[in-house]
């Protein structure tokens, strides 16, 4: 890997093209170093998984509206849209749409975790969309989405939008673009401008996941992919897009992220900071391998509530009576505790009459649920008669969340057999007894007790879709999915789930 340095340039530098992160970017994107094997089998295992948690999201109301919104852009020769039959097709931003919201809503594909956060599974509807539409073939497909999660993946290692209260598709769209252009084997110009251009346009809050969180969580991926689409479809047309938009002047890092100092004492001007990023990409001729340091979930909720959720499993069997619990504390890192603990300060965390977006970013919910029932689903765990029980309201309300720095230490470590997403769980009784015990990462994840291998991404998804399409449909789709190296061009629409006639549920009407 290269090391880049990035920070803010004033105006009058002048900064060059080729000194600019997007550029080099780009430069990832166009260069052809083959797929390897082991990468090209874990995003197989992926496009399993996002069909997984999409079809068993198929018909929840956030899924239903989105796919509505894409039959009002129909296109003969576009891409597909999860539960639809194969012969209907959209045009591809709105598929990546509809399709991108499917595999978020239920928030249990994969995830990396590090400088910030994120889902790259979100890569795949877009760049498949794409895909689709412009007739590419299976290995076309593997290109463009080793670049998606590669990109994707290094921006999270190297800069925080979270500090700044930034949403993380900031760092998705300009993936999902670059991993486009690399699929249609574009220019580095076009796509230079098409990751500028993304960047430019996917800035947003991070208030879509705090307080009382909405629907929006699943849409905003989809979202991004859908501007990302848009972004190269417009580049690709000879035009261009503001430009450095990493370290301009007024750009994201200097106005948004870590650019630039308060104003001077006087309030008069603004002083540019001079530490920078530093953002790793493969060399060239290197192979991208990033995917491979992502992991998947087995459980439907926040990624660093998954190894919580198998240590409750673990400790509910030393468990006789919950009701003599007097308090629970959940020593984990900065990031678990601010964002989904108790030091998020969101009330709502605590409420049972929470939406079930904002109960999945709660882990003393999470927990209490997990520590009673031994099993955790991705409806009834979070259904609003399960969460208004009063036994687990009592419990959960008993539960606390606490920073460690040795935890958080683990969070943010660069060796891979010391990074963690666990924590320490103390459970106080009240006759002064103590449960203690600890996890590190999931039993899922590649160091975990039953690491997720391609058996278990099948498992997952015949589990998921059960009852919800035919056995031929999964064989077919599983068929598919195995073989995408031997797909040929115009042959992507094989990846693909349709539903059985007469069971996808119809929106509201809206404007399209």
């Amino acid at each position: 890997m290269q090391m880049h340095a990035v920070k803010v340039h004033p105006s009058k530098a002048l900064l060059k093209r080729e000194d600019q992160l997007a550029w080099k970017i780009a430069g990832v994107a166009t260069d052809k170093t083959p797929v390897q094997k082991d990468v090209a089998e874990m995003i197989i295992n992926r496009i399993i998984d996002n069909a997984s948690v999409a079809i068993a999201a198929i018909n929840r109301r956030p899924v239903v509206s989105a796919r509505g919104m894409a039959l009002g852009h129909a296109k003969k020769g576009g891409a597909t849209v999860f539960g639809m039959p194969a012969s209907f097709t959209a045009s591809p931003e709105w598929a990546a749409w509809a399709n991108g919201t499917a595999v978020r809503e239920l928030d249990m594909h994969d995830t990396f975790l590090a400088a910030d956060y994120s889902h790259p599974g979100d890569n795949i509807p877009p760049i498949l969309a794409v895909a689709q539409t412009m007739e590419r073939s299976g290995r076309d497909l593997l290109r463009g989405l080793a670049t998606g999660y590669e990109i994707h993946i290094d921006l999270v290692r190297a800069i925080c939008l979270h500090e700044h209260r930034i949403d993380h598709i900031a760092h998705l769209c300009p993936a999902q673009a670059a991993g486009i252009g690399t699929l249609l084997g574009l220019k580095q110009e076009v796509i230079f401008q098409s990751v500028q251009q993304a960047l430019h346009t996917s800035v947003t809050t991070r208030q879509s996941r705090k307080g009382e969180i909405s629907s929006w969580k699943a849409y905003a991926p989809a979202h991004a992919g859908k501007l990302a689409v848009e972004a190269v479809d417009r580049c690709m047309r000879g035009e261009g897009a503001p430009s450095p938009i990493y370290e301009g002047e007024d750009s994201v890092i200097a106005w948004i992220l870590s650019g630039r100092t308060q104003a001077d004492s006087q309030g008069r001007k603004t002083v540019f900071d001079p530490t920078y990023y530093t953002v790793p990409l493969p060399a060239p001729g290197e192979a991208k391998r990033a995917i491979l340091d992502s992991y998947t979930k087995e459980h439907s909720a926040e990624y660093q509530s998954q190894a919580l959720i198998d240590l409750a499993f673990r400790m509910r069997e030393s468990i006789t009576d919950m009701e003599k619990i007097e308090k629970i504390v959940i020593h984990t890192s900065h990031h678990t505790h601010y964002v989904i603990g108790t030091g998020a300060n969101d009330p709502q965390k605590m409420d049972p009459k929470a939406s079930r977006e904002t109960l999945d970013h709660s882990i003393m919910y999470i927990f209490a649920v997990a520590l009673q029932d031994g099993s955790w689903h991705h409806v009834d765990s979070y259904a609003p008669r399960r969460a208004g029980r009063a036994d687990t309201v009592r419990l959960w309300h008993k539960i606390e969340t606490t920073e460690a720095p040795e935890w958080t230490e683990r969070y943010h470590s660069r060796d891979p057999e010391t990074l963690a997403f666990g924590g320490r769980v103390e459970i106080l009784f009240k006759d002064g007894t103590k449960l203690v015990d600890e996890l590190g990462v999931a039993n899922a994840h590649p160091r975990g007790a039953h690491p997720f291998v391609r058996a278990q991404y099948i498992q997952k998804f015949r589990e998921l879709t059960d009852g919800i399409i035919t056995a031929r449909e999964a064989n077919r789709f599983l068929d598919a999915a195995e073989n995408l190296t031997s797909l040929k061009a115009g042959e992507l629409g094989a990846l693909h789930v349709a539903l059985p006639k007469g069971t996808l549920n119809e929106s509201k009407p809206g404007i399209f």
